[in-house]
């Protein structure tokens, strides 16, 4: 599933040909995503894009009397190709721009594109989201108060949406590898020190994927079909039986809240 760095990177790669760009018609091939999409010839052609920002895993195309809302679900992608190129057969939304058009290919159809009138932040897919997790507000002082109060697994709480947003399951596996976590460690029994630890790995690793264009492993691509390279950089992520790059000892895998989480048994307390 696209996370954090893989729409960032989407969002890097297609705001240069939106931005700007007066909206010249929709195609809708496909009405139905994971919600229908609401009928936006009515409204968007004519429109002219003002920016493209990103909440959580959800791309936000500022339309002046409106946002559009887009979400990759878990296979989706963004392309800026011609109009006249022929779609494939997963091709479901064109935003036409001219002899450009933005399309979306879904294979699972589990994305979404939505439209609002009122500030995107007040939407109910977006209102309680947590913090950004590259932002200031995500910081130790903050991380510890959600985590004090709870007892769930520390890689639980990081993958809590209402708690930050986008630290998705490789990312938190890799950060809490590099902090010394063990994954299903409960949360109010982290200390303050590791807190800190985990909360600069997690930034570090995010940066680190956005530079390198996200994580492929099986489905994401960029704007222009190219995967992510992250993934020559994991260390423990889908490793399971390797040797642990720091001690040696092989890499073991668990169950936390019906996900699948690498470890090593020996570095991670």
């Amino acid at each position: 599933m696209p996370e954090l760095p893989e729409v960032e990177t989407t969002r890097r790669g297609i705001q240069p040909h939106l931005s700007g760009r007066r909206i010249s018609g929709v195609v809708i091939r496909q009405p139905k995503l994971r919600w229908p999409i609401p009928a936006l010839q009515q409204w968007l052609p004519g429109s002219r894009i003002r920016k493209v920002e990103r909440r959580a895993k959800y791309l936000l195309i500022d339309c002046g009397s409106g946002t559009l809302i887009m979400h990759l679900g878990m296979s989706g992608s963004l392309r800026v190709v011609p109009c006249n190129s022929p779609p494939d057969k997963h091709d479901h939304f064109d935003l036409q721009l001219g002899r450009q058009c933005l399309r979306l290919r879904d294979p699972r159809r589990f994305g979404a594109i939505l439209w609002t009138e009122d500030a995107p932040e007040k939407h109910p897919l977006i209102r309680d989201l947590g913090p950004e997790p590259l932002s200031d507000a995500f910081d130790a002082d903050y991380l510890l108060h959600q985590a004090k109060a709870r007892s769930v697994a520390i890689k639980q709480l990081l993958m809590d949406g209402k708690v930050v947003v986008g630290v998705g399951n490789i990312y938190a596996t890799e950060s809490l590898f590099l902090a010394g976590i063990h994954p299903k460690r409960p949360c109010n029994r982290v200390s303050r020190a590791r807190i800190e630890q985990l909360v600069e790995h997690v930034k570090s690793v995010l940066g680190r994927a956005i530079e390198q264009g996200g994580t492929t492993l099986r489905d994401f691509q960029n704007e222009q079909g190219k995967p992510g390279y992250f993934a020559q950089q994991l260390l423990v992520y889908g490793r399971e039986g390797e040797p642990c790059p720091s001690c040696g000892s092989p890499i073991r895998r668990l169950q936390i809240g019906q996900r699948s989480s690498s470890y090593c048994p020996r570095c991670q307390r």
